[in-house]
């Protein structure tokens, strides 16, 4: 699946079912999701890249790692496979070759390109994870990675291989299309999917068709059982 097919399928999907973004045009913004974050996120948005904008699932997983687990994941090693830094002790932030000028741009506007618990690789799902990536990481983030079918089973492929026994994966993503279920019967058949129900906003994301998921290998879900059985 080339980069310039999956380009063009994104820019072509209807605005009745992705609103557009504003600015019309590439400019910094300032975002603080709700108040939730003091001081506020700087942002380099660019409306003619598709991994340039914020996209709905995106917004719903930063705001619920902000209210609901900051504590949790204070001490964690994190990975992003698409996403905002939030600000645990280390995190890697991945997109691919072509958008990663724009995810360092924004390192950059919030004074996180000389820290050294931050960094940001490019990433292709279904190809050669690069070793600076980090192997097996504590926590896993992925938003808005469910748009295209066709790269379901390179994103699954990818998270398989990135996901240790101890790693936790917060998914979450936008049905557009019937299509887009698919992806969550594919990951139900590999990993222990679990929906999260401590977020007090989670009537509100639900109504627009938002999804958060908790997901881990099914391994570890069975092994905490056992141990609380016993």
């Amino acid at each position: 699946m080339s980069e310039p097919d999956v380009q063009a399928f994104l820019l072509s999907v209807s605005e009745d079912l992705v609103p557009s973004t504003t600015p019309i045009s590439s400019s910094t913004i300032s975002i603080d999701f709700d108040g939730i974050l003091d001081p506020p996120l700087l942002l380099q948005v660019d409306p003619t890249e598709c991994g340039g904008q914020l996209w709905p699932a995106g917004m719903v997983l930063a705001k619920y790692l902000l209210r609901c687990k900051m504590e949790e994941l204070r001490e964690k090693t994190m990975l992003a496979l698409s996403l905002y830094p939030t600000r645990p002790s280390s995190i890697h932030l991945t997109d691919l070759a072509r958008i990663l000028p724009i995810t360092l741009r924004n390192m950059e506007l919030n004074g996180l390109t000389a820290s050294a618990s931050i960094s940001a690789d490019a990433l292709e799902w279904g190809s050669s994870i690069s070793p600076k990536i980090p192997p097996k990481p504590d926590v896993l983030l992925a938003a808005d990675c469910v748009y295209f079918e066709p790269a379901f089973p390179l994103l699954l492929q990818t998270m398989q291989e990135l996901m240790g026994p101890e790693t936790v994966c917060y998914f979450c993503f936008k049905k557009r299309r019937r299509a887009d279920t698919n992806f969550v019967k594919m990951a139900r058949k590999v990993f222990d999917l679990r929906d999260v129900e401590d977020d007090p906003e989670k009537e509100v994301w639900g109504r627009e068709g938002v999804h958060l998921y908790v997901l881990a290998h099914r391994l570890v879900y069975e092994e905490k059982v056992c141990i609380k059985q016993n």
